[in-house]
């Protein structure tokens, strides 16, 4: 859960990193940083918290350059604390690199204990350090061949983005489970990032998503392009960026996120249809599955709940005093709107299940007489390793619920999820057989993580 932005060939390289992290700001709130280059070496500002509050004039001012990346982070490997922020910025014996990296590498920890009991030390938690510590110990002739010689012995997830002096490398796995995109500017400037989004906000034109697999290179204003990492049999893009993550006015592996959610909404309506009076949506994620629903069901669309856009990650909760206070710091119900109706409420995903729980009860106690509750993505049944931050299979309410347990906790009327062959219709691909659905599915394409691996789970009561 990160999002990663580069530029090369702009004089205010820095500057519009930092416009570029803005937009990917969704992917990750817990630190950011920016590494720029002059061709002479680089230079680095990382913090915790937000980028609007991480970067002022004065501070981008100190990072010149007509190259650089950034990085916001959310964690799924290593803590959250600023030795894990990225970039990751280094200088070793073939001269200064900086890293920034989205995704996740499952053979981490195994490969991190095989370098320190060869002498490595560790300056973080990040799996991406090992990415570093492998380059630096190849023998390799050149900086790419190093790059490709360390790639070759990660598995996982990756979209990179690696700075030197002089050139900028972008790089996405041979599964391609990490979005990344080239887009390029009008006065010439190439930019790479997590989403097109980021390339709307700079006005950038997009070119294409990089290849799985593809290693692309940026030096001296010529680009060029490889593929030396070994293709596997099958691709394994994140649905769940569909689903969930990625912003619905990004074009995400070739298709308009917002136009793939409304038709998991159009999907939703015809394999749980229900008698209601309105459909409503809980802001931001779920509405254009909620648009959908109600166009393909004919009940009318509402706004029934408003979110707050004020809210941080952190806020001093009372005691006792506000019951479902964190739910209602986010979300308010619109009384007027709710009051003696049936009412479908379409969401992403359920994963604890205590946040629908206590939306569910929010919006009875505004009034509705029956609440529905649609999910636009199928059970969420296993956690990820490939970065996205799912809880592990014992917090996970699907895990140990039928779908009418979980529907009695959540107190809804009914609850009803769209099928995998449902997702795999909305997102152009039926079979699903370019898409990683371990979540959903539990068919982990890379690392041994068998279900036997996953753990005792117990139920919760309500």
């Amino acid at each position: 859960m990160c999002g990663i932005f580069g530029i090369v060939g702009h004089a205010e390289a820095s500057n519009l990193t930092y416009l570029g992290l803005h937009a990917l700001q969704h992917r990750g709130q817990e630190s950011a940083g920016i590494v720029a280059t002059d061709g002479a070496g680089l230079r680095a500002h990382r913090q915790m918290g937000l980028v609007a509050d991480i970067f002022d004039a004065p501070t981008l001012a100190g990072l010149p350059g007509q190259a650089a990346i950034g990085h916001v982070r959310y964690s799924t490997a290593g803590g959250s604390a600023l030795k894990n922020a990225q970039p990751l910025f280094v200088q070793y014996a073939g001269g200064q690199c900086a890293i920034a990296h989205n995704g996740n590498l499952v053979n981490a920890t195994e490969l991190k204990e095989q370098l320190e009991s060869d002498g490595a030390i560790f300056q973080s938690d990040a799996d991406t350090e090992v990415i570093l510590h492998l380059l630096a110990r190849s023998k390799q002739p050149t900086f790419e061949q190093k790059l490709v010689e360390a790639l070759r012995r990660v598995k996982g997830a990756y979209s990179l983005l690696v700075l030197t002096e002089n050139k900028l490398v972008a790089v996405r796995d041979p599964h391609g489970i990490r979005p990344l995109v080239l887009g390029r500017m009008k006065e010439g400037a190439y930019v790479l990032a997590s989403e097109t989004t980021a390339l709307d906000l700079i006005e950038a034109d997009l070119v294409r998503e990089l290849e799985p697999g593809e290693l692309l290179v940026i030096e001296n204003g010529v680009m060029r392009t490889s593929r030396p990492l070994e293709e596997p049999p099958r691709l394994a893009r994140c649905i769940f960026e569909h689903v969930y993550f990625a912003r619905p006015d990004s074009t995400l592996f070739g298709t308009s996120v917002y136009e793939v959610r409304k038709q998991l909404g159009m999907q939703l309506a015809i394999e749980h249809p229900a008698e209601a009076d309105l459909v409503i949506a809980v802001p931001d994620s779920g509405v254009p599955a909620a648009i959908g629903f109600s166009q393909q069901s004919g009940i009318p669309y509402d706004v029934g709940l408003i979110r707050s856009h004020y809210v941080g990650r952190t806020f001093i909760e009372p005691q006792q005093s506000i019951r479902h206070f964190g739910v209602k710091l986010k979300l308010s119900a619109v009384r007027q709107v709710l009051k003696g109706k049936r009412v479908v409420v379409v969401d992403d995903s359920i994963v604890r299940g205590t946040t629908s729980r206590k939306i569910v009860k929010m919006i009875k106690a505004a009034g509705a007489v029956e609440v529905h509750l649609r999910i636009s993505s199928p059970p969420t049944k296993w956690p990820c390793y490939y970065g996205i931050d799912t809880p592990s299979r014992q917090e996970l309410i699907a895990a140990t619920h039928t779908t009418e347990e979980i529907a009695k906790y959540v107190t809804a009327d009914s609850l009803g999820y769209i099928t995998l062959e449902g997702l795999g219709r909305a997102v152009g691909d039926p079979e699903r057989g370019s898409f990683c659905t371990a979540c959903f599915s539990g068919e982990y394409l890379i690392g041994d993580f068998g279900r036997a691996k996953s753990g005792e789970v117990t139920k919760l009561t309500a």
